[in-house]
């Protein structure tokens, strides 16, 4: 009772009157008044009195020296009022200084201490609480072994063992979101098992508990799709729902997360009981959410969306009409600002799409896309709800050829280049690339192209490709120069940071609208707008646009190849001028057909002769898509003999187009007539011309070869291979190699920061399925990608990569470009040789020889600009000699 507690206070009062502050029992006193205040605070939320108690525990302290018995309790004590305080107010220097006090109570509760235990899960708590805000991850991992201490000293039996199987657990599922290693997940599971054996019928936290475990079994449902889990989470939460009856505080919660689960299930299985379930479990938990409650919007929006399940099943239009009024009422509990706007504007447009269908009012057509244009004066500082609902609106406008259906793309590629930003330093990035990006970038061009608007399409796919090695490029160089720019740049660069890692941990912590993402938004987009008025900064975090991109041409045409949904093309960029459009007779299903057929055979090369086969391809390669841009390149004035540069999307990218030719006497074949070299993206290029190489006398050259690794067959060729680079390169270049032993993955990284000039001999292995786990073969274990783009490479020039598959990376994403080769470009290497299948080492030597005397020739010095002509003049040559064509073409260059 409320009457009691505030008796007591006045007690405490009084008895602190009593000992002045040279009484022996003063601390004690001011202590339990602390206490007591703390309690009131926490029955009625009055700041005042937490302050207060604040106040008191600092006093207390004071009188507590080091030597004092009781000092640990007020460190204690005064640490756990300071992180209320920073709960209720948000000011990170109390939850600092809650830290240190709890690291200083700690201290003096060594091995043996009885309170050991409770200092170890304090100080985790308060780790765990600034790793939400900083999303500093040794935070996190700390708080992670202190968890594990405190439940290592909390054996079974203990009175608080559930406590900390259960703090361990959430704090694992918080690493699991922010590294995605499903280990974490899984042993958060075992503990929530354990957790929940501590909480038998009658315990009143069983049904948290049991909450816990089944939120927990969904998330490991939603990654690996084991059905299984999500059985054992429904019947969890059934369990949950029945101890929490009519009348409980949570049991609208525990009928809204019955119910997505049920769906889940349906979604699976497709048994409309479990539908029908589900219907019925959001209709109560509605009525459990009258209006003002909290939960009401996100309550309307998942009955709504079983709804429009049901009716997409069994076509009845009063489920239709039922969702679109519950979407109508969410949407005005969802104001703009709010987080999950989009959403609600997005699902209430498709639901109008879906009646437009069935019954043809225009009206309702025309609600739908009036609801989608409000996505573009959203925030720019989104979520994945945003992104998808820019996805399904630049979908439905291609679908009804609807006038905003440009602008729809740019605001969905806005929102993708957003959204990977804020995951840019976690390990959500790629699976958001996979999920997120699909067609969105090359259907986009597609629907430019369609509707001639060329330098539009050319930007639009930049945006939409290789986000990933974007994203690491703008914050490596646009933060650092955003640092140096002066004191205003160096705040907003740390500013920006931290806001970054605050919002994407608050994304992933929260499902529903929370004041904190709002507040976080709005501090974000305020330092953007803050950069963006600084000088040489007012495209920040934008796009580049196609007159940056054209800088690209400046040596030669950059050709895009695109496969959309409803054409094919190809865009000429030239050095002047709007690109040259040059449409393809060839469909998407052709190209996907046509490359699953190359990789195919590609397997299989050096098993056997499939020269015929090859040549087959590379003929139809020719006149479908080759041959259409050669002649438009003639047609422009481009001569013969001049470089062009290919810029493939999606299947296009797995494909040698270098090597198209018609294949038979008299005629000329690509190679020919242009000196071919690739690049990913089209600004990649233009980076790499930006690049100004330094005097040839500060250069150094690295030959690594392996070839006797770990794993792999061995390669006799290495040696000399080696031997042939050292010849040519020693008379003009510092040089050194690294053989066998000393060529480990440590060393290469080494080299990789010392040298300008690497060449690597040994085995590449591509990993098809985890494109950053690709390797070099060292002496001691795999070179992987994401080591490669860590390294700091000084003013990087040239790698020539002569190992195999080192330009193949995921086939789910292959406009991603995440293979060995991109590493290398990343890393700054201007200008690269990589290889597009297995290469035979025999071969690979002679490649090697002739390349380097090509591009050293009689000048006597190494220019990484001449790397494409050296190696179409190297490959020329090997035509004389009795080597299969699929050899004779797996070397291709990329960059300048």
């Amino acid at each position: 009772m409320m009457s009691d507690l505030d008796e007591a206070i006045e007690l405490h009062r009084a008895a602190l009157l009593l000992h002045p502050p040279s009484h022996s029992l003063r601390s004690n006193s001011l202590n339990n008044l602390a206490i007591s205040l703390r309690d009131r605070f926490k029955q009625r939320g009055m700041m005042s009195d937490l302050d207060e108690a604040i106040e008191l525990h600092r006093d207390a302290l004071h009188l507590r020296p080091h030597s004092h018995s009781d000092r640990s309790n007020s460190l204690n004590n005064l640490a756990i009022s300071l992180q209320d305080r920073f709960l209720q107010r948000g000011m990170m220097s109390d939850l600092d200084e809650a830290i240190e006090l709890h690291r200083d109570a700690l201290l003096l509760r060594p091995s043996g201490h009885s309170d050991r235990s409770m200092s170890l899960n304090n100080l985790a708590i308060s780790l765990q609480n600034r790793f939400l805000q900083h999303g500093v991850m040794s935070d996190l991992d700390e708080a992670i072994e202190l968890d594990r201490e405190a439940l290592f000293l909390r054996p079974p039996g203990h009175s608080h063992r559930s406590s900390s199987l259960n703090n361990l657990a959430l704090s694992l599922q918080d690493r699991f979101h922010q590294r995605g290693i499903m280990s974490d997940l899984d042993e958060a599971i075992e503990l929530h098992r354990d957790a929940l054996l501590h909480c038998p019928p009658g315990y009143s936290g069983r049904s948290t508990s049991l909450n816990n475990l089944a939120i927990s079994l969904r998330h490991r449902f939603l990654q690996r799709g084991m059905i299984s889990d999500l059985d054992e989470a429904i019947e969890l939460h059934r369990a949950a729902l029945l101890l929490r009856p009519p009348g409980h505080s949570h049991r609208s919660s525990s009928l809204n997360n019955l119910g997505n689960s049920l769906q889940d299930r349906f979604e699976q299985r497709g048994m409309m009981s479990d539908l029908d379930e589900a219907i019925e479990l959001h209709r109560a938990a509605l009525l459990l959410c009258p209006p003002r409650h909290s939960h009401r919007s996100s309550s309307l929006n998942n009955l709504a969306n079983s709804l429009q399940d049901r009716f997409e099943q069994r076509g009845m239009m009063s489920d239709l009409d039922e969702a679109i009024e519950l979407y109508r009422v969410g949407l005005l509990l969802r104001p703009p600002g709010h987080a999950d706007r989009s959403s609600s504007l997005s699902n209430l447009a498709n639901s109008l799409q879906d009646r437009f269908r069935k019954r043809g009012v225009q009206s309702d057509l025309e609600e739908a896309f009036s609801l989608y244009s409000q996505l573009s004066y959203l925030s720019h500082a989104v979520s994945r709800r945003r992104l998808n609902a820019a996805k399904s609106w630049a979908a439905s406008a291609d679908i009804f050829n609807h006038p905003s259906v440009l602008l729809a793309y740019k605001i969905a590629l806005n929102s993708l280049d957003q959204q990977v930003a804020l995951l840019s330093s976690s390990s959500h990035h790629f699976d958001v690339i996979r999920e997120d990006v699909s067609s969105l970038a090359t259907d986009a061009f597609s629907c430019s192209v369609r509707r001639g608007a060329l330098t539009t399409a050319v930007e639009l796919v930049e945006q939409g490709r290789a986000v990933f090695w974007t994203q690491l490029a703008r914050f490596s160089t646009s933060l650092d120069e955003l640092s140096v720019s002066g004191d205003a740049g160096m705040v907003l660069a740390e500013e920006f940071k931290r806001l970054s890692f605050c919002l994407r941990n608050a994304f992933d912590q929260s499902e529903d609208q929370s004041p904190q993402i709002r507040q976080l938004t709005m501090q974000w987009d305020e330092v953007v707008s803050r950069v963006r008025m600084l000088s040489d900064f007012s495209r920040f975090l934008l796009p580049p646009l196609f007159s940056d991109l054209q800088k690209a041409a400046e040596d030669g045409p950059v050709i895009i190849v695109n496969a959309g949904q409803h054409s094919c093309d190809a865009l000429i960029i030239r050095s002047a001028g709007d690109p040259v459009h040059v449409p393809l007779d060839i469909k998407q299903v052709e190209v996907f057909e046509f490359s699953s057929e190359f990789q195919t055979l590609a397997e299989q090369f050096g098993s056997s002769d499939y020269q015929l086969t090859l040549v087959g391809i590379l003929r139809k390669l020719w006149n479908d898509v080759v041959d259409p841009v050669v002649r438009a390149l003639r047609e422009s004035e481009v001569r013969p003999g001049s470089r062009i540069w290919w810029c493939p999307t999606a299947e296009f990218t797995l494909l040698p187009l270098h090597a198209a030719g018609p294949y038979e006497k008299g005629r000329d074949n690509l190679s020919d007539i242009y000196i071919s070299s690739y690049t990913p993206t089209v600004a990649t290029l233009v980076r790499a011309r930006q690049q100004i190489s330094r005097d040839a006398s500060s250069q150094h050259f690295v030959a690594i070869g392996q070839g006797n690794p770990v794993e792999g067959k061995e390669l006799k060729c290495v040696t000399p291979e080696l031997a042939v680079v050292a010849r040519h390169v020693t008379p003009v270049i510092s040089f050194t190699s690294l053989e066998d032993g000393d060529a480990t993955v440590e060393g290469a990284l080494d080299a990789l920061d010392r040298n300008q000039w690497l060449h690597l001999a040994c085995h590449g292995m591509p990993h098809r399925t985890q494109p950053f786990e690709s390797s070099f073969a060292m002496h001691d274990g795999p070179l992987m990608i994401k080591a490669i783009i860590r390294s700091n490479s000084q003013n990087p020039q040239f790698a020539f990569l002569s190992a195999c598959h080192t330009t193949v990376g995921d086939k789910k994403s292959p406009d991603e470009s995440i293979h060995l080769a991109a590493a290398m470009q990343f890393c700054g290497f201007r200008s690269v040789i990589g290889s597009m299948w297995s290469v035979d080492d025999e071969v690979a030597r002679e490649v090697v020889s002739a390349f380097y005397r090509k591009l050293i020739g009689g000048s006597k010095r190494l220019d990484c600009t001449g790397a494409a002509v050296a190696l179409h003049k190297a490959v020329r040559s090997l035509r004389k000699k009795n080597i299969p064509l699929e050899q004779q073409i797996v070397f291709v260059h990329i960059g300048v």
